[in-house]
């Protein structure tokens, strides 16, 4: 699309992008929510769920939470979740240790893992968390054994906090009896909700002001069409924003229109 916009508003750089800043994420209440249990989970070697509907903001708010862990005393392994089964998590989770050779056998890595685990702890002193994204999409028998990793020493240490975010079905799949092991391991859980009215407001001019404007380009009913167009949910209202300001552009118009949010509506999804 035309870069054209940016000059016509006298933005700095792209506007509503896919990935920010940590110190330009806008911390709500919920964003912030997440960052309180991600500590508890982490301060305790427990685990948290972390749900929410597509685009809602779950990874982002996950980033924020993250960041305050100090790299010199924390090792935070990330992995993306898939629809495979246990060795395929199994492999991602060595890749991520940086473990370049390790057998097919599932006790084997598993063991690889664990006793990679421990010589952070106990060798190099750090702190480890494991965060796996998406975790809606992992099998059921892949939470039925998720349990095992976060056992050390008789399972009376807790070197591995687990965060585990996803879609809401993920909590329907962690009510089932083969999940219990690894759900009775949960100290807490968040939800993210689509941004409200104010809340919404409050995020477009936010993102302009990171784009190094003050004027609030969107018109009142533009803002009603971006939160009912969006749902409230942060990656759409990206995209609805983005394509309105280049619309009201195309128009040598400085005010976005629920009209300009109607036309941007019809290039997404």
């Amino acid at each position: 699309m035309s870069q054209t916009y940016r000059t016509f508003f006298g933005l700095s750089k792209e506007a509503f992008p896919a990935n920010i800043d940590i110190d330009e994420i806008l911390v709500t209440p919920e964003v912030q929510g997440v960052k309180n249990r991600f500590d508890y989970a982490v301060r305790l070697g427990s685990s948290i769920v972390i749900t929410g509907d597509v685009g809602s903001g779950k990874s982002t708010a996950l980033r924020y939470a993250a960041s305050s862990l100090h790299p010199s005393e924390y090792k935070v392994f990330y992995v993306t979740a898939t629809t495979g089964s246990i060795i395929e998590l199994y492999r991602q989770i060595v890749e991520e240790l940086g473990i370049e050779k390790t057998s097919s056998s599932r006790a084997i890595m598993m063991s690889t893992i664990k006793n990679e685990i421990k010589e952070f702890v106990q060798g190099k002193k750090m702190k480890t968390v494991l965060i796996i994204d998406e975790a809606s999409l992992l099998r059921m028998e892949v939470f039925a054994e998720l349990h095992t990793l976060v056992q050390f020493e008789k399972d009376s240490r807790t070197w591995l906090p687990v965060i585990l975010a996803g879609q809401p079905t993920l909590v329907d799949k962690l009510q089932y009896r083969t999940s219990i092991p690894f759900a009775s391991r949960v100290v807490a859980k968040s939800h993210l909700e689509g941004l409200d009215m104010a809340g919404m407001k409050s995020y477009l001019i936010h993102h302009l002001k990171l784009c190094g404007v003050d004027t609030n380009f969107f018109s009142d009913q533009a803002i009603t069409a971006i939160h009912q167009g969006s749902g409230g949910l942060l990656r759409k209202a990206n995209h609805l924003a983005r394509g309105s300001l280049i619309a009201a552009a195309i128009e040598k118009s400085m005010s976005v229109s629920a009209e300009h949010v109607r036309i941007a509506s019809s290039e997404i999804f």
